[in-house]
């Protein structure tokens, strides 16, 4: 049987508040990018969950 623990883990590759003086211009746009993924993805899943919530708040409606 397989553990959770035991999997390995994804390398984080962007940490909020992270040190950026190290990095270079490449990099932080590759990380920009990164982010602007990120960003997108979430946006989308927000929108799919409020349309689910608004497709049950019309569905519960009270009858007036």
């Amino acid at each position: 049987m397989i553990f959770d623990e035991d999997k390995p883990k994804k390398p984080v590759s962007h940490e909020i508040g992270s040190d950026l003086s190290f990095l270079s211009a490449d990099e932080l746009n590759a990380r920009i990018s990164l982010l602007e993924a990120e960003i997108a993805r979430l946006t989308e899943e927000r929108q799919r969950k409020e349309a689910g919530k608004r497709a049950a708040d019309s569905f519960f409606k009270p009858k007036v």
